[in-house]
């Protein structure tokens, strides 16, 4: 590593104290970037790392609701605005007690890249609040949402920032938000998206980042000449990405054998066919469960708790194929690495934002297995977000055939630009610098057109 990126590093942590996701973040990026910057000094004479670095815009406000008892409730809102340089901020809303800023900054960094790398014009953002969704009943939430939303108005827009969802944030959350948007700004326009098929979204959306993760593992697995056809897969999540990983899983013949939440996992050695997942959709989309319900319904599933005092999740120390780690940051450790390779596993397709920890990152990388990092192989999400966009301003709905077409093409294109790039700069196969670098250099050449701002 230089010594001028280790003194970007070493920046970034005096500045942001308390922020080990966002560090990590950064230093994902910045060490792939040692390759770009020693052939084009122009980035570093321009500062760029040091501006990209800087969120362009940081909101923080307070959101005071009353609950249906009649309590005052009080919660901390947020919107990170990274980067407009390639377009409008795009990036979802977070509802989760564990939202910071520093999580936040994270996401909305890996975004930036993220949507550079879709080829579509968006900028990075990300947002959320310390409020918790999980057990509040409708009336709660849309007071919530409302609340949140009478600050959020003000600083978001069809041609400024167009947030989504995120964890905590689903179709019910969404409709609350755009609702009191449109109430506020009384206007219809396309300011988020994720929206219900009534009112401008846009069919495949809900699918999207659980698609096209296995889209683009399928395109990392044809380079070795093989398919998903017949592969035993590890599925971490329970919620929308977990979903539709699990569901074109199935569809293009692979076995899925684990899901998982917050409280444990389950363990299906059958496998989670298509009755089983709609038993779980509807667990988690309708009733809002856990999933330990599953084994109620399905005997011979085992369901293991969360065991507070291991050092690695066992939901990854089981045979399989490919592992698609769908739920939170950091899920995957390098102890969980190395029971994945122990298993056999050599596809790793990252459906959740940066879910696998720097050592368990160098175990793929050394290791040279298929490794799609979450900035390329889970860009899917808002690639369709992106399409939803683009039908909203024509005012044209594109049939469920179109939009899930134009999602496959994106993944392999963004499949494409990760093993080109990587190519290029000398290290093939690396799909962790292919994918940081082509997203740098459409972000970093916009931001030197445009001059220092």
């Amino acid at each position: 590593m230089s010594d001028y990126i280790k003194d970007i590093i070493a920046e970034v942590k005096a500045k942001n104290p308390a922020e080990p996701e966002f560090h990590q973040a950064v230093q994902e990026v910045v060490e792939s970037l040692v390759l770009v910057l020693d052939r084009h000094p122009e980035y570093r004479s321009a500062k760029i790392l040091e501006r990209i670095l800087v969120p362009e815009r940081v909101i923080i406000f307070r959101v005071p609701w009353v609950d249906e008892q009649g309590e005052v409730q009080v919660n901390r809102g947020y919107r990170i605005q990274m980067n407009s340089a390639i377009g409008p901020y795009k990036g979802g809303l977070r509802f989760h007690p564990s939202v910071t800023i520093g999580i936040l900054k994270f996401l909305a960094f890996e975004q930036v890249f993220k949507n550079s790398l879709t080829t579509l014009p968006m900028g990075g953002g990300k947002g959320g609040s310390d409020f918790d969704p999980h057990g509040k009943t409708d009336l709660d939430t849309m007071r919530f949402c409302q609340a949140f939303m009478s600050e959020l108005f003000r600083h978001v827009g069809p041609d400024t920032d167009v947030p989504a969802g995120d964890i905590g944030v689903g179709g019910r959350e969404i409709g609350y938000l755009f609702g009191q948007y449109r109430k506020l700004k009384n206007e219809f326009t396309g300011v988020f998206t994720g929206k219900g098929l009534n009112w401008g979204g846009s069919l495949i959306r809900p699918e999207a980042t659980g698609y096209g993760a296995v889209y683009f593992a399928s395109e990392m697995l044809a380079t070795r000449g093989k398919s998903i056809e017949g592969k035993l897969c590890l599925v971490s999540g329970s919620g929308n990405v977990a979903q539709y990983t699990v569901e074109k899983i199935n569809q293009m013949g692979g076995k899925v054998v684990t899901l998982s939440d917050s409280k444990g996992y389950i363990y299906d050695e059958e496998g989670i066919d298509e009755k089983k997942l709609a038993f779980v959709m509807e667990l988690k989309n309708v009733k809002r469960g856990r999933i330990s319900e599953y084994t109620q319904k399905y005997s011979r599933a085992v369901y293991t708790p969360v065991d507070p005092k291991l050092d690695y999740n066992p939901l990854w120390n089981h045979k399989a194929d490919c592992a698609f780690p769908s739920a939170t940051q950091n899920e995957i450790n390098g102890k969980d690495a190395q029971n994945l390779l122990r298993n056999g596993v050599y596809v790793v397709a990252e459906g959740a934002n940066m879910p696998t920890s720097l050592d368990g990152v160098k175990l793929f990388l050394d290791t040279k297995i298929l490794y799609g990092p979450g900035k390329a192989a889970n860009a899917g999400g808002v690639a369709t977000s992106g399409l939803e966009m683009s039908q909203n301003s024509m005012r044209l709905p594109w049939p469920r055939e179109e939009v899930d077409n134009r999602l496959h093409q994106i993944m392999k294109r963004i499949h494409k630009t990760c093993v080109d790039v990587a190519e290029r700069f000398g290290t093939p196969g690396n799909y962790v610098n292919g994918a940081n670098i082509g997203g740098f250099l459409k972000v970093a050449d916009a931001m030197i057109d445009q001059g220092v701002i």
